[in-house]
């Protein structure tokens, strides 16, 4: 089997440590913070659309329900807030997610014996109770700091030097891997490097105080930062766990034979909210099986598609195959097993083109590997054929 570590590209800088943030960066947070809200909010007859998400991410607690309560008018204190709500997330915590790329870069810095620490607005007791259910992690931190150990949490650059002085390293041989705003400036404010990673979708302009804007862990290259690569690339994918998804395809937008000349099946994302907010976006690839007609090879993006700036994170997977009819209505299964890149916007319709069929290619060739041709007789799949 050929392997290939991620692409090398010119290096930033050398850093002996690593930092990482906890919720919106490693733990799929968002998701357990809506349901919450929208239970709560529901008590006042009002509904949590998180219009106001941005006011409360990379928050200390206190900060992010003042943020709540000023936003929807409502009767109670912060601190009752708090007292309601801090029981209901806690009750959660075992129902969070580790995001894509975690563990993976968890596993890969401690087996390297890169030094990790873990920096949170989140009270101490909190990250502990998160982080028991994910084996490996707390052992592989050599320090774990929570916002209420500092004076003053992010943005103030406080909790990060703390754990460059419990660490015992200057600060500038730090980077920081973070998903909010806060966390950025507070990292920078530290005089330390930092990568983000952003938790709110299409917000990624707003980053530029970081070194570095990635769209998931997925992309990080660890070697522009003077620590070891991944070795787990192949052949121009990054394979993954295996993930499902189905439904009738529906009709989208109309551009994929049209506008690109590349017949997308579209499946409505109806009811997989919660699956897709655990994916980021990007284009991977998998098999598909269509009720009536087999299993097929399948490079799809998910995402929202920037250079047509769509308002909806979508689904678009495009069967590599030569069909003689259109097949709306129809059953699609789909098993995703790997990763080729992040979504990306392009200059142009035809460069647009060029990358897409770069990527079908890309998919074609690494399907033919028995570590993801196996897939193709997935139960999954199979059932709807």
């Amino acid at each position: 089997m050929i392997k290939k570590m991620s692409t090398a590209q010119p290096l930033k800088k050398i850093v002996s440590c690593v930092i990482l943030d906890l919720d919106g960066t490693l733990l799929n947070t968002d998701g357990i913070v809506n349901d919450v809200l929208r239970v709560y909010l529901g008590k006042y007859g009002m509904q949590w659309d998180g219009r106001e998400v941005q006011k409360i991410v990379g928050k200390t607690p206190l900060e992010a329900a003042s943020a709540v309560v000023e936003a929807y008018g409502l009767s109670c204190t912060t601190s009752e807030l708090l007292s309601e709500i801090t029981p209901m997330f806690s009750n959660q915590w075992c129902n969070i997610k580790a995001l894509p790329g975690a563990n993976r870069l968890i596993k890969h810095l401690s087996g390297h014996r890169v030094s990790m620490a873990m920096a949170s607005n989140s009270p101490r007791e909190n990250i502990e109770t998160k982080i028991s259910f994910h084996q490996g992690w707390k052992e592989s931190f050599s320090v774990i700091i929570g916002g209420d150990e500092a004076r003053l949490g992010k943005p103030s650059p406080e909790i990060f030097l703390e754990v460059a002085k419990r660490l015992n390293v200057d600060p500038s041989s730090c980077l920081v891997i973070e998903d909010s705003l806060p966390g950025v400036t507070a990292g920078k404010a530290a005089g330390m490097e930092v990568v983000a990673v952003p938790s709110i979708p299409k917000q990624s302009h707003l980053y530029t105080s970081a070194d570095e804007v990635i769209n998931s862990l997925l992309d990080l290259q660890p070697e522009k930062w003077g620590l070891p690569p991944f070795q787990d690339w192949i052949k121009d994918t990054l394979p993954l766990e295996p993930w499902h998804i189905g439904g009738p395809v529906v009709k989208g937008f109309g551009r994929g034979s049209k506008v690109l000349g590349i017949p997308t099946a579209n499946l409505s994302t109806e009811g997989y909210g919660s699956l897709l907010s655990e994916h980021p976006s990007g284009v991977y690839f998998g098999w598909a099986g269509l009720s009536k007609r087999g299993v097929f090879k399948m490079v799809m993006s998910v995402g929202w598609n920037p250079y047509f700036n769509n308002t909806e994170k979508t689904i678009e997977p495009w069967l590599l195959h030569d069909f003689d009819e259109d097949f709306y209505g129809e059953e699609l299964r789909l098993i995703i097993v790997g990763y080729i890149r992040p979504e990306a916007n392009f200059s142009s319709l035809q460069s647009l083109i060029e990358k897409i069929h770069h990527d079908r290619k890309v998919a074609e060739e690494a399907l033919d590997l028995p570590l993801f041709s196996k897939y193709k007789d997935d139960p999954y799949i199979k059932s709807s054929t």
